[in-house]
């Protein structure tokens, strides 16, 4: 696949959101937000803290259900009731903690609930598939450009933040997920360590996944992001090509400072049009 034929977004998006509501007792976290991502392509999520970006991907995660909203995949409208039912779709979502075991290594974190099993050849007992997980570890670091581990025998509680990253993005992928779902995966890392994790979101677009960015930090947005779309106060106030913005006006639509231009005014339902 060409580096053209990923960046060109198609019409129909891969994943796509409609009037997405949230409450939690009298506080409305969300207000008919409509989100959407194409294959091979990385949206930007923003917002100050309370936009409803944590509330946004619950829902698409099927974490939190919204109580109102559509979701369609490939055109076609689905059920997002439940963690089951996004995975099933083909939605991974790696969270800021990360949710790792420090104790266990790169292998047993890349598999911890979804260990490979062979049998003996002698009797019916199942062992663990050590070799074969170990292969697949490998295959699947070295084809993210994953360099920098010296072994994938390493507790994963002496890696580095970006390397940590790095294999909880690793993990995401094993079930052939369609879109990825990345919290704040730069948050607390170094300069060295952020540039590792931003060149594996654009090895993800290469790969023609769909990437879904929450970050507070612009640089690494206009780093990596295809788009951007704000959030403020659970509604959706402004959307951009990154290409074709600034960090200015980006900062502007989070803080409200910024004058919206016509077409960004919200519509009745609270949405930009």
């Amino acid at each position: 696949m060409t580096t053209a034929s990923i960046t060109a977004a198609p019409e129909r998006p891969l994943l796509e959101a409609k009037g997405v509501s949230k409450r939690f007792g009298a506080v409305e976290a969300l207000t008919g937000v409509d989100f959407e991502v194409h294959a091979g392509e990385v949206v930007a999520l923003v917002g100050d803290n309370g936009a409803g970006k944590s509330t946004l991907i619950k829902a698409i995660a099927g974490i939190q259900p919204g109580e109102e909203g559509r979701f369609y995949f490939n055109g076609e409208e689905v059920s997002v009731g439940s963690p089951t039912d996004a995975t099933r779709l083909g939605i991974a979502t790696v969270y800021q903690d990360l949710a790792l075991c420090d104790n266990l290594d790169v292998v047993a974190n890349l598999f911890l609930g979804s260990e490979r099993i062979e049998r003996g050849p002698q009797a019916p007992l199942e062992v663990l598939d050590e070799i074969g997980m170990e292969t697949k570890a490998l295959e699947l670091l070295e084809s993210l450009s994953v360099k920098t581990l010296r072994s994938v025998r390493t507790e994963v509680g002496a890696l580095s933040g970006g390397q940590r990253q790095s294999v909880a993005i690793a993990r995401s992928l094993l079930g052939d997920p369609k879109i990825v779902i990345l919290d704040e995966p730069t948050a607390a890392l170094g300069v060295a360590q952020t540039a590792q994790v931003l060149a594996l979101v654009k090895r993800l677009r290469e790969r023609g996944l769909g990437v879904i960015l929450i970050s507070h930090n612009i640089a690494d947005i206009f780093e990596v992001s295809d788009r951007i779309i704000v959030l403020r106060l659970g509604r959706r106030v402004a959307s951009f090509v990154a290409k074709e913005t600034t960090p200015n006006e980006v900062v502007g639509a989070i803080t409200g400072s910024r004058a919206l231009h016509p077409a960004d005014q919200p519509a009745e339902n609270g949405e930009t049009t």
